[in-house]
């Protein structure tokens, strides 16, 4: 019988806030966290909107200001991310096995502040100037490696890079190292901070992302006008627990992460598979792998990328799973306030989702005006929802045909 993992610490990094209840609170008012940029306007870039971190992330309680210097901002929002969720755990990890911990943290993009910035030292300056730190400050893993250090975390550590299905990975691999007895604990999420000129520059001429200079319709999931995505940044991370852990040591259990699911699409390098074939095998593998029924789940955060490919093919996926239960479930799409965060957008969605359980509120998909026939489902449009939510998936789908689904339902002993 398998083990049950449940989650009992979320930490966020994100354009709504830093903290996961103005998050939420944010998300159910539908406010709008994408501003247009003025950088990008004065370079002249095609893409000129997009979600950037507004607060502070301050991390000068568990790392010296020395060692903070040295981080790429993406590995400061994975740090900032796992402090909360570590305190709201209540996890007191001086009195727990440190080899029974671990962490996967992981990153779409990595460090592409300190490339672009050690880069220019380079053609500036010569080789002899950039910086010792440069390769450790870049790599993906290096989040994982500082959570894993400032903790002193000796269970199972790496980085799970799958572009933008990167959160949704790690999370459910680190539910797997539990189910398996490789660790009691495990810190995962995703973290990303791309949005750098080279980012920019390289999603926009893909023409990946929306060429519309106003924030308050740019990013519109599902809606007839859609036409690419608007770029965010931050951070998720969460305490996942073995069931028997948790409760042995009495903490709050926030939901039970029952299902995950992953699989490839083998057809394009950025274009989703016709008819969201891999995306309709992953949400089946997540309900199988949750014991969950179709008609079990009742709301769905969507990828919701706001591109024509992807929402198309997403709804054509879940009617193929979920039938005529697609029409009664709701589904929003949460990118279309934050943006789309890149590795890190699963692990702020499950959060969303986690929040949605214990609310029974569904946060909206804003900006959705023009409804078409390819989306035809209830995508909870411009206003939140109130409906009882029991149980509930959310769709990570990444360039290269990464799929992953999670399944989280409400904890019940």
């Amino acid at each position: 019988m398998k083990k049950r993992v449940v989650i009992t610490g979320m930490g966020i990094v994100s354009p709504l806030g830093n903290d996961v209840d103005i998050f939420w609170d944010n998300l159910v008012a539908g406010k709008n966290g994408i501003t247009t940029q003025d950088w990008l306007v004065e370079d002249g870039y095609n893409a000129t909107v997009a979600a950037a971190i507004k607060d502070p992330v301050d991390i000068d309680d568990v790392v010296d200001f020395k060692e903070a210097r040295r981080m790429d901002p993406f590995t400061r929002f994975s740090v900032y991310a796992a402090k909360h969720a570590i305190s709201q755990s209540q996890l007191d990890i001086a009195n727990e096995d440190p080899n029974r911990m671990g962490v996967i943290i992981g990153s779409g993009v990595g460090g592409l502040y300190t490339f672009q910035e050690q880069h220019a030292m380079l053609i500036q300056k010569g080789h002899r100037r950039v910086s010792p730190f440069f390769i450790p400050m870049m790599i993906p893993d290096i989040a994982a490696g500082f959570v894993s250090i400032i903790w002193g975390l000796k269970g199972p550590n790496f980085s799970v890079n799958s572009a933008c299905a990167t959160a949704a990975h790690a999370i459910g691999l680190g539910m797997r190292a539990i189910r398996y007895g490789d660790a009691d604990v495990m810190i995962c999420g995703g973290s990303d901070a791309a949005m750098t000129s080279m980012g920019f520059a390289g999603f926009a001429n893909m023409k990946a992302l929306t060429f519309n200079p106003d924030p308050d319709s740019a990013s519109r999931p599902f809606d007839k006008g859609r036409d690419g995505f608007v770029m965010g940044e931050g951070a998720g991370v969460f305490v996942l627990e073995s069931l028997e852990h948790a409760q042995a040591r009495g903490t709050n259990i926030l939901a039970e992460l029952s299902g995950f699911g992953m699989t490839a699409d083998a057809y394009h390098i950025t274009s989703p598979a016709a008819g969201g074939e891999g995306a309709n095998r992953a949400m089946k593998m997540a309900l199988s792998d949750g014991d969950l029924l179709p008609t079990d789940i009742d709301y769905i955060n969507a990828h919701g990328t706001s591109t024509p490919a992807n929402d198309k093919n997403e709804s054509i996926a879940i009617k193929a799973v979920f039938g005529e239960h697609a029409y009664k479930l709701a589904v929003s799409s949460t990118k279309s306030m934050t943006g789309h965060l890149l590795g890190a957008s699963g692990g702020i969605e499950l959060a969303a989702l986690v929040k949605t359980i214990q609310t029974n509120t569904i946060a909206p998909t804003i900006h959705h005006e023009n409804p078409c026939d390819d989306c035809d489902l209830d995508y909870t449009p411009k206003v939140a929802a109130q409906r009882e939510v029991r149980a509930g998936i959310s769709n990570s789908f990444g360039f290269g045909g990464h799929n992953a689904v999670l399944a989280v339902k409400e904890f019940k002993t």
